[in-house]
């Protein structure tokens, strides 16, 4: 018996967080093989900073309201 699948991937057509993970792991490998360590730190630095900013923006948290938080005021 033959599944079909009409599309690949979640819904909406977004890439998966394999396809996320896949193009980090490679992001990483081209910058410690062509750029060292200290390129390799520097790429996984920035990555980690751009997913966090991400999942600020997916939850729909500002970085003020987030900062509020980690400080324990409240609005």
């Amino acid at each position: 018996m033959t599944r079909r699948m009409d599309e690949s991937g979640p819904a909406g057509g977004a890439p998966g967080r394999g396809m996320v993970g896949a193009a980090a792991g490679m992001a990483l490998g081209f910058a410690g093989w062509f750029g060292g360590f200290g390129a390799f730190l520097v790429v996984a630095s920035l990555g980690a900073v751009g997913w966090f900013a991400g999942h600020l923006v997916d939850r729909g948290t500002s970085l003020r309201e987030f900062l509020d938080a980690v400080a324990g005021r409240r609005p």
